[in-house]
C-alpha cells in the first residue's frame, strides 16, 4: 500500500494485500465481541510479527544511544508549505518529525506496524471494518491529548481535500468515533485484507490547532498552505523556518512516546536541520565543504571520480554502499509516455522507442558498469515474471485469451540489448519496422506520418539536468530513424505543476514496490485513476484487463495467490510498453561525514538515518582535526 507519510525521511514505502498475520494483544478492560475480533498489538501483511505483545524495543536499535547534536541533510526542492495533506504545493522535508500515523512500522520486517498512537486493533474476520484503541498518554505537543475526534476527522479532510487520497481511500464508507478511546472505519468491500493496515497508517494532525488562531490571530485553514511552525505530537518540533530555504526541527525533550518500544534508542539527535540547494553541482560542493552530513549520491559518474577531494583521503568523509533499503523495495523506472496523447496510442510506437534505448552502451561509457536494466514493474523483488508463464499465474491469465496477445503467453519478455555498433543498428532497423507498422514513413531525414505528412515528435519533461545525459543519448538514435524528441528540464515547482494537470508528451519517472503490492496499483495503472490530476498513473492506463488483475490482487486470498497475480499483471503491463524501462543501482550510495555512531548490525531493511543513529562527540574531534 501506497505509504501516507509523503514527506517523512523514508522513500519508496509500499505496502499491500496480503492475508494479514495479526498478533493478538492484551485484552481490553472490557471483551471485544467476537464479532469485532480480538484486539491485537500489530498488523503483518506477510507472516507473524517479529515482535510479541510484551517487546521492550526493536532489536536493532542501541537503546543507550546518547541524545544530543545536530544533523544537518540537504533537500534538492524548495518548499513553500508545512500543510502535509494538500496535494498543491511543495511540502518542507522532515514533517514526518512532527506528524504521526495511527502505528508505526519496524525496519527489520516488511509490512509490518505496531502500536503508537493506536496502542491496538481489532477488525472482523470479513474485514468489513477495522477498530483502533488510541493510547490514552498520546498527547499534542502542547500538551492535550489525542483524540478519536483528531482521527476522524484527520481522515475527513484529508479525502475532501486531496483527490488522491479520496481514490486511495475510496472503500472507506465512515470514520466515527466508538468508544472514549475508539475509531472505526467502516468498509464498503469485504475480504480486502489490506484495508486494515492502510488505515494504521492514516497520518493524524489536531483539529483544534487547525481549527485555532495564530499568534496574530488569523484564523487558520487545513485547505490552504501554511508556513507557520506546525504542532504534531511527534518527537520533534519545527524551531525555525526559512520559506523555500531551510527548515529546522528540534528534540521535544517531554515527547510523550519517547518510552514506547517503537521508540526506544530513536530520534537521538537534538536537531534535524534542512537546507534546499537548487543546483545538483552547488549542491555537492556544499557536501564537500562540509555544509551538510549525509549524501545519497544519484550519479554514477560522480560516485566513480568525484570522491578523491581531500576529506575521504583522510577518511574524514566515508563512502559505503548500503543494500538495505532495497532488500523490500522494487521498483519501476524509466521513460513514461503519456498514453492521452495520440501518437503514443500505438503500442509499437512505445515499443519502438524501448529499441532506440541502448542503455547497455551508457552502462560502459556513462554509468562505470555500476547498473543493472530494469526488466519488470517489480524489479527486484520475487514478484517480477520471468520465463513464460505457467501454473497458476497462466491459469490467472487464461481467462484473457481473446484480450492479450499470444505473444504474453509463449514468449518471455526481453528488453532489447544494445551495446555495439551491429546491435545498435539492428535495434533500429526494428524500431524503424514498428513505426513503418504503426502507419509512420520516411520522408527524407524525417519520419513522418503516412495520413498527415506530420513528423513524429514530441517532448520529454525532465525535472532538472540529472537524467539529461541519458535523454540526449536516445535524442540522438531517435534522430538516426527521423524522429523528433525534444528534451526540455523545468524547474522542480513547474514540473509538478505539469505533471498534475498531465500537460507532458513524456517523462522520467518511477514508482516504488513493496513486497505486498495491493490497492496501490489501482493508482499506478487503473482506469479509476488515470484521469485524476494527483494520481500516479501518469501515463493515463485504461486497461480493462489491468483493471481486474488489479482487483484479484486486492482480494487475493494467500500468498500463493498473490504472487502468481502479480506476475500476471506484471507481463501485460510489460508487453503493453506502458514504461520504457531504464536502469537501477540496488544499492544506496551514501557517503557522509564521520560524525555518527550507529548499531553494530543495521536493520535488514532500511540504514535507518538519521532516526537510530546517534551524534559521536569523539568522532566529531577526529574529522576537525582532519579539517584544519
Amino acid at each position: 500500500m501506497q505509504s501516507l507519510i509523503r514527506f517523512a525521511c523514508a522513500a519508496f514505502l509500499t505496502l499491500a494485500a496480503t492475508p494479514l498475520a495479526l498478533a493478538q494483544g492484551a485484552p481490553d478492560s472490557g471483551a471485544a465481541p467476537a464479532a469485532q475480533g480480538e484486539w491485537r498489538h500489530a498488523t503483518s501483511l506477510i507472516g507473524e510479527p517479529k515482535y510479541k505483545p510484551d517487546f521492550k524495543r526493536f532489536s536493532y536499535v542501541n537503546p543507550d544511544a546518547p541524545k544530543g547534536g545536530t544533523v544537518r541533510l540537504a533537500s534538492s526542492a524548495p518548499f513553500d508549505t508545512l500543510n502535509p495533506i494538500l496535494p498543491k504545493g511543495a511540502t518542507a522535508p522532515g514533517l514526518g518529525y512532527v506528524y504521526e500515523p495511527l502505528m508505526a512500522s519496524a525496519m527489520d520486517e516488511v509490512s509490518t506496524e505496531y502500536g503508537l498512537i493506536a496502542e491496538a486493533l481489532r477488525y472482523p474476520d470479513d474485514f468489513s471494518s477495522v477498530t483502533f484503541r488510541l493510547n490514552p498518554a498520546a498527547k499534542w505537543q502542547d500538551g492535550q491529548p489525542v483524540t478519536p475526534e483528531d482521527v476522524v476527522w484527520s481522515f475527513n479532510e484529508a479525502v475532501k481535500l486531496d483527490p488522491s487520497q479520496r481514490l486511495y481511500y475510496h472503500h472507506v464508507t465512515k470514520a466515527e468515533k466508538t468508544g472514549d478511546h475508539e475509531v472505526t472505519f467502516t468498509f464498503d468491500e469485504k475480504g480486502n485484507r489490506e484495508l486494515p493496515n492502510i488505515m494504521a497508517q492514516l497520518l493524524v494532525l489536531p483539529q483544534h490547532w487547525w481549527e485555532g488562531t495564530d499568534s496574530s490571530g488569523k484564523k487558520r485553514d487545513i485547505a490552504n498552505g501554511t508556513l507557520e511552525p506546525v504542532m504534531g505530537s511527534g518527537p520533534y518540533r519545527v524551531a525555525s523556518v526559512d520559506a523555500g530555504k531551510t527548515i529546522v526541527y528540534q528534540r521535544v525533550a517531554d515527547y510523550w512516546g519517547a518510552n514506547l518500544p517503537v521508540r526506544i534508542g530513536t530520534n537521538n539527535f537534538d536537531q534535524i536541520r534542512y537546507d534546499t540547494y537548487l543546483d545538483d553541482n552547488v549542491e555537492f560542493e556544499g557536501f564537500k565543504g562540509d555544509l551538510y552530513d549525509w549524501r545519497d549520491e544519484n550519479m554514477a559518474k560522480r560516485w566513480a571520480t568525484a570522491y578523491g577531494f581531500p576529506a575521504v583521503q583522510k577518511k574524514a568523509v566515508l563512502k559505503e554502499l548500503f543494500p538495505n533499503a532495497l532488500r523490500s523495495q522494487g521498483v519501476m523506472v524509466g521513460f513514461v509516455p503519456n498514453l492521452r496523447r495520440p501518437i503514443f496510442a500505438d503500442r509499437r510506437v512505445r515499443q519502438a522507442i524501448n529499441y532506440a534505448f541502448d542503455f547497455e552502451t551508457l552502462n560502459r561509457t556513462l554509468f562505470y558498469g555500476q547498473y543493472e536494466r530494469v526488466n519488470s514493474f517489480f524489479y527486484g523483488t520475487p514478484l517480477a515474471s520471468s520465463g513464460i508463464p505457467q501454473g497458476q499465474e497462466l491459469d490467472v491469465l487464461s481467462p484473457f485469451r481473446n484480450e492479450l496477445s499470444r505473444e504474453i503467453y509463449t514468449n518471455p519478455y526481453q528488453n532489447p540489448v544494445g551495446g555495439d555498433p551491429e546491435k545498435e543498428r539492428g535495434n533500429l532497423r526494428k524500431a524503424l519496422e514498428l513505426l513503418q507498422g504503426a502507419g509512420y514513413k520516411l520522408n527524407g531525414q524525417k519520419l513522418v506520418d503516412g495520413k498527415t505528412g506530420q513528423q513524429l515528435s514530441f517532448e520529454l519533461l525532465l525535472n532538472g539536468p540529472t537524467i539529461e545525459p541519458v535523454a540526449l543519448s536516445l535524442q540522438a538514435e531517435l534522430r538516426k530513424i527521423g524522429v523528433d524528441m525534444r528534451v526540455r528540464s523545468v524547474d522542480t515547482s513547474q514540473y509538478i505543476n505539469r505533471i498534475r494537470s498531465r500537460d507532458f508528451d513524456m517523462i522520467y519517472s518511477g514508482w516504488p514496490k513493496s513486497l505486498s503490492p495491493g490497492n496501490e496499483q489501482r493508482d499506478f495503472w487503473g482506469s479509476s485513476s488515470a484521469d485524476q490530476p494527483s494520481s500516479r498513473n501518469f501515463a493515463g492506463i485504461k486497461d480493462p484487463v489491468v483493471d481486474k488483475l488489479i482487483e484479484d490482487l486486492v482480494q487475493a486470498k494467500d500468498r500463493d495467490t498473490l504472487i502468481a497475480t502479480t506476475h500476471a499483471l506484471d507481463r501485460v503491463l510489460l508487453w503493453n510498453q506502458y514504461v520504457i524501462p531504464s536502469y537501477s543501482l540496488r544499492q544506496q550510495r551514501i557517503a557522509r561525514w564521520d560524525r555518527f555512531g550507529h548499531p553494530e548490525i543495521l536493520p535488514q531493511y532500511d540504514v535507518g538515518f538519521p532516526s537510530i543513529w546517534w551524534w559521536d562527540q569523539a568522532k566529531a574531534d577526529v574529522v576537525q582535526k582532519a579539517k584544519q
